[in-house]
């Protein structure tokens, strides 16, 4: 199939792209087809301006905690805890007004709040300032989060939802490293002067990237809620109580739509955040691993993890395609089980090698961590969309975005219990975990598409 051209309808749905035929659409062309539909567009614009800066953060901000505000490293671990454990309120609370209110609306605020925040980091001078912008910024970047995601939800359907979700993450990958690499510039000048230019350019980043989100249409948001008609009397006076008691109908059809009531979403959500701890393997475990226990330098922690990022920018979208079909989300799932399970064998083999064997292994490792990482997020997002109640997408796709932030809460304590502490048996019982999991996923998934068949089988029995 052919790109849609430009004079096609906004539908909302991102056009599909087929295979390239000799003489067909250059590499450029059809990346920019892919983000055709409009609301994509605005999204993408806005992350690749605005994650440039958060790449930014992220390189310096442990150091200019250190080095500059001038806190111990106890204190570093309560500020970053305390901005991920705020991530957790703020998940679901970003979700549950996306429901309420007008998404675009809340996008907005709590991007620009959060780009505030970035800036006043220049003016932290002790614990408690740089603790308090600490929890500000964790707040609303996980509101902005789950609020993005409920805009997707609603923007989007079916296989264009995770065509969407993978588009943006291969772009939040490239504009990290971007980010990354001008952070590094504050790392080798090292003067405060450098380090607070940078932080507060990263936060006129996101503030930029306002420009783009006051552009998307209204129908991000989610319908109105349509308030109770008023009951009356024969004698068409007003009926108080009975008024009452429809409004109370009302709310009670309202919260059974809720994704607290919906047991099935509540297991994918524990298991997506369980399987979603290999994030911390990477970040945590085997930079730990590699300088302690293997005879591979340093610097192929930073090279592992440019290879990751390799890897997800090329194949995340391509490998997303199709997961919307609930048995495909389950493969991918599978798949991605399987995988984890044995990157984390082979990290563990590294221990005691040779130095030319042991970076060998170690690449091999992070090439099988990066496609499951790959294909346990494209399951995640088709399962995420496909499961849940669209009366309620923003308070679902909070609950499911809690469920990770959970999980990033936990990995390095489950990291350092396991691979860390305890080496090779440490991994095994990783490797156990991750593959459990997933596998969970996988039979959740086949197990809801089952369901799925029997009541499209239902229908059309009844129909006919």
């Amino acid at each position: 199939m052919s790109p849609t051209s430009p004079t096609t309808p906004d539908t909302g749905t991102v056009p599909t792209i087929g295979p390239e035929t000799p003489g067909t659409a250059s590499l450029i062309t059809r990346i920019a087809a892919s983000v055709s539909d409009p609301v994509l567009r605005i999204l993408v614009g806005a992350t690749l301006i605005s994650r440039v800066g958060r790449g930014i953060f992220l390189t310096v901000t442990v150091l200019y905690f250190t080095f500059i505000v001038g806190l111990a490293p106890h204190e570093v671990a309560i500020v970053l805890a305390a901005a991920s454990a705020a991530g957790v309120i703020a998940s679901l609370g970003g979700g549950w007004l996306a429901d309420r209110y007008s998404a675009k609306r809340l996008l907005i605020v709590f991007t620009a709040i959060e780009g505030v925040a970035l800036i006043a980091y220049v003016f932290a001078g002790d614990f408690i300032t740089a603790l308090v912008i600490a929890v500000v910024c964790g707040l609303f970047e996980q509101g902005a989060n789950s609020t993005r995601s409920a805009i997707i939800a609603r923007a989007f359907t079916g296989e264009s939802r995770v065509h969407a979700r993978a588009v943006l993450r291969t772009v939040t990958n490239l504009a990290i490293a971007v980010g990354s690499g001008l952070g590094a510039l504050a790392l080798a000048i090292g003067t405060a002067e450098a380090y607070r230019f940078l932080i507060a350019g990263a936060g006129v980043l996101y503030l930029l990237g306002l420009i783009q989100l006051v552009r998307l249409p209204s129908r991000v948001d989610a319908p109105a809620r349509q308030p109770v008609a008023p009951v009356t009397t024969a004698t068409g006076s007003f009926d108080a109580s009975a008024s009452a008691e429809a409004a109370a109908a009302e709310r009670r059809a309202w919260r059974r739509h809720s994704p607290w009531r919906d047991p099935r979403y509540l297991v994918l959500t524990a298991l997506s955040a369980i399987f979603g701890m290999q994030f911390g393997v990477a970040e945590l475990g085997v930079p730990l691993w590699i300088a302690r226990e293997t005879t591979a330098p340093e610097a192929v922690v930073a090279a592992l993890l440019i290879l990751n990022t390799i890897i997800v920018v090329i194949f995340q979208v391509p490998l997303s395609r199709g997961t919307h079909d609930l048995r495909v989300a389950a493969r991918v799932s599978g798949i991605a089980a399987w995988l984890m399970a044995a990157a984390c064998l082979v990290y563990a083999s590294a221990a005691g090698l040779p130095i030319g064997f042991a970076i060998t292994v170690l690449v091999f490792a992070a090439i099988i961590h990066a496609f499951a990482e790959v294909l346990s997020q494209a399951g995640g997002w088709g399962l995420s969309f496909e499961l849940a109640d669209p009366v309620q997408a923003g308070s679902y796709q909070g609950v499911f975005g809690m469920g990770y932030t959970v999980g990033a809460l936990a990995a390095p304590l489950l990291v350092n219990a396991t691979a860390i502490s305890h080496g090779f048996s440490g991994w095994v019982v990783l490797a156990v975990i991750f593959l459990t999991s997933g596998l969970g996923t996988w039979w959740l998934a086949r197990r809801a598409a089952r369901a799925a068949d029997a009541a499209v089988g239902t229908a059309a029995s009844a129909a006919s």
